[in-house]
């Protein structure tokens, strides 16, 4: 990603939505963007593991996963399954887990925070549907940017 957030609402302004709620940026790159996929999900990260050990061709994931902070949904295994199938980044409505590897990654992971404990595996979910997440719909297909100033999506 060349252009940042800030330049590019500058440019397209009212064609994006910006996401207003505070994600931390976790993953070794901070800018990232991609066409959008998406997994809603509930302490269950089978299907997120399902999809990125799926080629990504450069692809953001967006987990929703309720706000949760109970479990989490991504941890360094997938993470690195994510980049090893090249997926651009991963933005998750709920927490990570392996913080400090998953930081050494070149992917870019954007959470509400960390939490050791797993999650389920019994692929409980949906993949590719539009999913709101503070007001804002991610919808498959569609082009998301993300750096330090935050999160725009293509209406």
């Amino acid at each position: 990603m060349t252009t940042s957030t800030a330049d590019l609402y500058d440019e397209r302004g009212d064609a994006l939505d910006s996401l207003s709620l505070q994600l931390s940026d976790m993953g070794g790159r901070t800018a990232f963007d991609g066409p959008i996929r998406t997994v809603r999900c509930h302490r269950d990260n089978a299907l997120v593991k399902q999809v990125l050990a799926t080629p990504g061709q450069g692809a953001v994931l967006v987990i929703d996963g309720g706000g949760s902070l109970e479990s989490a949904l991504v941890g360094d295994l997938i993470a690195g399954s994510a980049v090893e199938n090249g997926w651009s980044g991963v933005i998750v409505h709920g927490v990570i887990r392996d913080r400090q590897a998953i930081g050494m990654l070149p992917l870019g992971v954007k959470a509400l925070g960390s939490n050791p404990r797993k999650s389920a595996k019994d692929g409980v979910g949906e993949v590719d549907v539009p999913v709101t997440i503070a007001g804002v719909v991610f919808t498959p297909g569609r082009h998301v940017w993300a750096d330090t100033d935050g999160v725009l999506v293509e209406r």
